[in-house]
């Protein structure tokens, strides 16, 4: 793939046919203003115009479609799709969308919401106003969001098929919206489906529910899930060796290096000349120590948090803390965004392959950098943990 396809993505800066895009435009569904299909289920909301934003349903135009069974960025991963492939199943989905005020009531935002309750698809009847426009909108944090079109109504011609434990949540309108996170995370309900129910508002006591935009409510999730979890990491034992983990996908490489200490977290992602966003490298860092971040991450923005998700449900599953420093490097490989989930899964692959175990941190350091390719000297200049890696002596020191 050629600088100018990575710089372009799709707007026809060449003057030719889209090498990006041609299996997008190629399976785009060509549809009248009603068809019905099966809501795999997926719902968005906008922030543009905020309080009153665009909310949407995203559904296939026929029953024949493998979408359910290739809906995120796991599925997406599970299956070892290209990035040709997820823009390709993308492009049979027909965005239909409508503006909504972020608490107000009315009758396609109470069909979106029943959608973002139940697991299973759900067959959907759409009016729309105008023929969809065949076109993709990528985005670093979504999924990439097709054929929008502007909504009449939309009728769903089946019940909807939502989990006891999630009923019981969302008919409970004196319980926080945090506090529900937690109880349906420790149910295996999926990072996924939590980020829909609160997107919905459909969550929290009574007089605070309202939508939240899907851009917010993704990075909201992956937040609240981390910051609960850590409020027991911080009291297990420290890890007691250096290991690395390591995995890729779709040209995102992940190397997570584990040290013994407390609990601590640094984030690196290094853009590749031409990668996706830049025309030259670029370091991006963020990171917390022991007693959490006061604000939020804004070099790496949503991709922190994506990443650090992982990290601690590792740490929860080892009953360990450590001190952790995840890096990221984006290639040219990674030609269309497919949103920040393709971050939390590479990372999730890297942690569930073998780790290296090694005896100092020097020898861990020089295996990152003949795996990345990366001057290791940057790297340490650029990372707050390895700047500062055993100066600080534990309190363990003096009881040893």
């Amino acid at each position: 793939m050629d600088s100018l396809c990575v710089k372009c993505k799709g707007k026809g800066l060449c003057g030719k046919p889209c090498k990006i895009l041609f299996n997008f435009m190629e399976n785009a569904p060509k549809v009248s203003t009603h068809f019905s299909g099966p809501s795999p289920p997926e719902i968005f909301v906008g922030r543009v115009g905020y309080p009153n934003v665009n909310t949407g349903i995203l559904a296939p135009t026929n029953f024949e479609t493998k979408h359910a069974e290739f809906k995120n960025a796991s599925d997406w991963s599970k299956n070892s799709l290209s990035i040709a492939n997820v823009l390709r199943l993308r492009g049979q989905l027909i965005y239909g969308r409508g503006i909504s005020n972020i608490k107000k009531s009315n009758s396609f935002k109470e069909i979106t919401k029943e959608l973002a309750l139940t697991h299973k698809p759900t067959s959907v009847e759409f009016f729309l106003k105008k023929k969809p426009v065949t076109k993709i909108n990528p985005s670093s944090v979504f999924m990439p969001m097709t054929n929008p079109a502007p909504i009449q109504k939309a009728i769903l011609q089946e019940n909807t098929k939502v989990l006891k434990k999630i009923d019981y949540l969302v008919n409970d309108s004196n319980a926080k919206a945090t506090n529900a996170i937690h109880e349906l995370y420790n149910s295996k309900i999926d990072t996924e489906h939590l980020q829909k129910l609160l997107s919905i508002g459909a969550l929290g006591q009574k007089t605070q529910r309202k939508l939240v935009p899907t851009r917010w409510s993704i990075t909201a999730i992956d937040d609240i899930v981390s910051k609960r979890l850590l409020d027991n990491i911080r009291y297990y034992k420290e890890l007691n060796e250096i290991c690395l983990y390591k995995g890729s996908y779709l040209g995102n490489y992940i190397e997570i290096l584990f040290l013994p200490g407390i609990f601590s977290f640094e984030a690196i992602e290094i853009w590749m000349d031409s990668s996706l966003y830049s025309e030259k490298k670029v370091y991006a860092v963020d990171f917390e120590t022991f007693n959490g971040r006061k604000d939020y991450a804004k070099n790496i923005t949503g991709g922190y948090y994506a990443m650090r998700l992982p990290v601690v449900e590792f740490l929860d599953k080892i009953k360990r803390q450590a001190t952790v420093l995840v890096i990221r490097k984006i290639t040219d490989e990674y030609y269309a965004p497919l949103g920040v989930g393709i971050v939390r899964e590479t990372t999730r692959r890297a942690l569930n392959n073998n780790p290296e175990s090694f005896d100092s941190l020097k020898q861990a350091l020089e295996k990152i950098e003949f795996d990345l390719k990366e001057n290791i000297n940057t790297l340490i200049e650029k990372s707050y943990i390895l700047k500062n890696y055993g100066k600080q002596k534990s309190l363990n020191t003096f009881f040893n």
